[in-house]
């Protein structure tokens, strides 16, 4: 059930027509995220709306979902969809619940009802769903164990207002847009990421990943329902091979259900071949069809193409084996550099502030292309998170670093503030809080090495912090286009059995994902198999460089942008003079550089002027 929903709480007021014309302009500002229905639930303490992109059930799986039990009216909003349905179904059933249809919506608001809280660590899934039970005047919001589907909330005189998107919050006539210090220290300290529970807007939280949030008459309360469990791995070597291909098999084959047209990514590299390879076997059995697939690509990019650490090799050969030994249909989308740089705005609306740059707009204009013939794709994220991908897992200057590896030119960013601002905000030891308080939730095993503990700090903070970063772009830019995004390598069960496995194991032969690569060895071909690690594809078009270069000229040229109030000019000058290579480290991750740094700071430049935050500091 990919959809959007929003609503507002307050016990203490009586809302009227004027609160559910609110409600209604709220509701429909998810329009992308649910193009294909919509609905209220109207009371006299909660409003609840809801945007729906139709996956399973169309009939028994509308929203708002009421439902009566005890005396009391339950009622549902939900975003997600749930793989073991069938299973928590059963067990109701037996239970003497029945059911109108055979939506997960119906079955997550029946557990609530008969299992309470403690049925949120078994839903395995993507999901952020809100329930009113109107006799105990009780709200609950819930958010799935990573945090996949969003869910953010604020309170404002006594109300509570949550909603899928920001934009959304923004939309209710009590919320005003401010941007304060710790809204900068976010945005450019650790900027696209940000802290778990966070925002850059101020007084705008989001439910943390794996919490629950009770709102009654005491408050707003949240609560952990589950975390990342350290535990000795008494595994030998062959029942941990056969354990993970087992997690990671059953996840990819509950991952096929769908009523509407579905897909598969396909990059070439060993995470999308290994969902690819999986679900191209399981697809045909389901269907008796040919599992499609897609790619993207961006046009002269060929042309163009330049290896580098990062980026060993360009991925079209990888792919044509893939689509022809595992027999799919597969559809390349292809992107020019102008749209590329024009779709950088919509990019920024899509998560609500400055994100990946042209990271993010390639995958809006991606899942723009596949939702043209697809409602539902497969991707590999989140695999590299789980199973050590990332070169920092392995460089010693990273482990060391004191600080987040993907994020480490603090002094450059520093630089980059406003002098008047960047006086007053020491972005580094914002930067070292959020790293140390991070670390102190990992809980240490007595018999932990020295190497074991290093790997687990650095795993602790790519799965909590990274993978967020990538999660977020994956679901914003997929559902702006309505376009449901699973993700099979961030199964619950398999991140957890994953955590305690030696690093000896995971890191098989010295290599990155060397315990995946081993269990696939017999399923992939060998080029896939032994492929090194190459990042989601950007253009190599040198007229992109020009288009981002262009496009931040012309907002410096403007001496009341406001990006001049935030930001220091001379040093942006210089960046543009010098094509980005004043700015000597990626701004984030392993991509990032010049022109994506140009194309971050448009990215500021759209969101002052879209969202116009009054400046607090």
């Amino acid at each position: 059930m990919m959809c959007g929903f929003v609503g507002f709480s307050n016990l203490n007021k009586n809302f009227t027509n004027e609160d559910n014309h609110f409600l209604k302009q709220m509701t429909n500002i998810l329009k992308k995220r649910g193009p294909d229905e919509e609905d209220f639930y109207f009371s006299k303490h909660t409003c609840l709306g809801h945007r729906r992109l139709i996956i399973i059930d169309a009939d028994n799986g509308k929203q708002p979902m009421s439902t009566t039990y005890n005396d009391s009216i339950y009622t549902i909003v939900y975003n997600g969809q749930l793989y073991n349905t069938k299973e928590i179904r059963d067990e109701l059933v037996e239970s003497g619940f029945d059911f109108k249809g055979y939506s997960d919506t119906e079955v997550i608001l029946k557990a609530y009802i008969h299992f309470g809280t403690k049925i949120f660590e078994r839903l395995n899934g993507i999901f952020s769903f809100a329930i009113w039970n109107d006799k105990k005047e009780e709200l609950i919001l819930v958010r799935d164990h990573f945090g996949i589907k969003p869910l953010f909330y604020t309170i404002v005189n006594g109300t509570i207002i949550f909603a899928s998107e920001i934009k959304s919050i923004l939309k209710h006539p009590k919320v005003r847009t401010k941007l304060d210090s710790n809204g900068i220290l976010e945005m450019f300290g650790l900027g696209p990421a940000h802290t778990p529970g966070f925002t850059c807007f101020k007084d705008i939280f989001e439910l943390k990943s794996a919490h629950f949030g009770i709102f009654n008459k005491y408050g707003f309360k949240t609560y952990s329902y589950w975390k990342l469990e350290s535990k000795p791995h008494i595994d030998d070597f062959e029942q941990t091979c056969k354990t993970v291909q087992y997690l990671l098999e059953d996840s990819i084959q509950k991952q096929l259900v769908s009523d509407v047209p579905l897909c598969s990514m396909l990059s070439g590299g060993l995470d999308s071949s290994i969902i690819v390879a999986y679900a191209s076997e399981h697809y045909k059995k389901l269907n008796g069809t040919k599992l499609k697939t897609y790619s993207v690509d961006y046009i002269d990019n060929d042309k163009n193409f330049v290896k580098s650490d990062f980026q060993p090799n360009s991925d079209n050969y990888y792919i044509d084996i893939m689509k022809n030994q595992f027999d799919t249909d597969h559809s390349t989308v292809m992107i020019d550099t102008p749209e590329l740089a024009n779709a950088l705005e919509e990019a920024m609306i899509a998560r609500d502030f400055p994100g990946m740059a042209d990271v993010d707009s390639s995958m809006l204009l991606f899942c723009k292309g596949i939702r043209e013939g697809a409602t539902v794709a497969l991707s590999g994220e989140c695999s590299d998170e789980i199973f050590a991908g990332y070169p920092w897992f392995f460089r010693e200057d990273a482990l060391k670093s004191g600080t987040f590896p993907w994020s480490i030119a603090l002094n450059e960013r520093q630089k980059l503030l406003n002098p008047e601002i960047s006086n007053n905000l020491d972005l580094k030891n914002y930067v070292d809080y959020r790293y140390n308080e991070s670390l102190s939730n990992i809980v240490f095993l007595d018999e932990d090495s020295d190497e074991t503990k290093e790997k687990r700090k650095i795993s602790y903070l790519t799965i909590n912090w990274f993978m967020q970063t990538l999660l977020d772009r994956s679901d914003r830019m997929s559902m702006y286009n309505g376009l449901e995004l699973r993700v099979p390598f961030c199964d619950y069960r398999l991140v957890q059995y994953l955590w305690n496995i030696p690093w000896d194991i995971k890191a098989l032969n010295g290599r990155e994902k060397g315990l995946l690569r081993y269990i696939v060895k017999d399923k992939l071909p060998s080029e896939i198999v032994d492929r090194k690690k190459s990042p989601y594809p950007k253009t190599h078009n040198p007229t992109y460089l020009k288009a981002v270069k262009s496009m931040l000229t012309k907002i410096m040229n403007d001496k009341d942008a406001p990006i001049n109030n935030l930001l220091n000019r001379d040093y942006i000058l210089n960046i543009l003079n010098t094509d980005g290579s004043s700015f000597t480290r990626p701004w984030f991750g392993q991509l990032m550089t010049g022109p994506q740094l140009m194309a971050y700071l448009c990215q500021v430049n759209m969101w002052l002027e879209k969202y116009h935050p009054k400046i607090e500091i």
